[in-house]
Formats: C-alpha cells, sequence, structure tokens
C-alpha cells in the first residue's frame, strides 16, 4: 500500500498484538473460559441494574469533571482512611480514571520525559511499553522467573541509575 498522507504513521509501529487480544481469540478458537481479563458471563446483580436507572433518571449521565465526581472523591477518601487509617485530599490526591489503563497511562505520561527511564517487572502488563515509549522513555525490564517470581535485587540495583524515573510496582503481581 502506498503512503497515504490522510493515514499518519503509527507512533509505535512495532507494538504488535497485545496478549489480551491473542488469549481472547484462543479462548473463542477452544471454547475455553477466557481468564485473560475481565469477561463476565453473567449479568449484573438486578440492585445495580436498579440504582444505575435511578441515577441516569436523576441526571447524572453527563460527563463528569475531569478528576471524577466529587461526591466520589469524597468517598474513596473516606474509604482509604478507613482502611488504612489515611485520608487522602479528595481535591489534590484523588482522581478517578475509567480504568486502569487510563490510570497507568496517566500516571506514566505525567512522570516519563524523553530519555527517563522505568523499571517494570516481568511478566508484566502489556500497556506499560507503549505508554513508556510514547513518553519518550526508555523501558528497562527485570524477569520475575519461576518458581517464585522473586525480585532479583541484584538485577534491580543494576538498573537504577541517574535517568532512572519511575519504578512499576504491580502487587500481588500480574499475570502471576
Amino acid at each position: 500500500m502506498r503512503n497515504n498522507p490522510l493515514i499518519p504513521k503509527s507512533k509505535l509501529p512495532n507494538l504488535g498484538t497485545t496478549i489480551f487480544t491473542q488469549m481472547s481469540a484462543l479462548a473463542q478458537k477452544h471454547q475455553a473460559i477466557n481468564l485473560s481479563q475481565g469477561f463476565p458471563d453473567f449479568d449484573g446483580p438486578r440492585y445495580l441494574h436498579e440504582r444505575l436507572a435511578y441515577h441516569v433518571a436523576q441526571g447524572a449521565n453527563q460527563y463528569a469533571p475531569m478528576t471524577g465526581a466529587q461526591a466520589l472523591r469524597e468517598a474513596i477518601a473516606d474509604k482509604t482512611a478507613e482502611i488504612y487509617g489515611y485520608r487522602p485530599d479528595d481535591v489534590s490526591d484523588i482522581t478517578v480514571t475509567a480504568g486502569a489503563t487510563e490510570a497507568l497511562y496517566a500516571a506514566i505520561t505525567a512522570l516519563v520525559r524523553a530519555g527517563d527511564e522505568v523499571i517494570c517487572f516481568d511478566p508484566s502488563y502489556d500497556s506499560y511499553a507503549p505508554a513508556v515509549a510514547l513518553s519518550g522513555g526508555v523501558l528497562k525490564r527485570i524477569a520475575l522467573t519461576p518458581p517464585h517470581f522473586r525480585v532479583d535485587w541484584q538485577a534491580f540495583s543494576a538498573l537504577l541509575s541517574e535517568r532512572t524515573r519511575l519504578v512499576i510496582l504491580n502487587t500481588p503481581h500480574n499475570p502471576t
């Protein structure tokens, strides 16, 4: 196909297919249960449908503020205080996103600049690498190996440098 000036070149030409796409295709092909991501095979609880319908009828169906609805941020701050004994500021410390991938992307792009290094532990969520790449960062990986999938602290120390800007910690580690 010829270059089309109306179709921009990919910023991530070597991205490839995500593991979620691959696993979903395999699960469908083999009629297996898809454990790669949240695909419930049941409808949500009736009370949740009723609450959603109620709030939509009350007009809670417009775009939320960029940082999330204030009442939700207050509830998150209260729950955090109840669980951890620390109440974050619901205005400056809490942002509500549409999901984990958006939250991770926002955090990575807020912190990482061209040439910054980011350390992550593999196997890792496949959204880390493109977010780091789009920010101009360099992803440094440390393998968590079987059977215990523990951090090799010597390897970690060897990767730390003046350019290390972010270490992505995920616990419990996913997908192991």
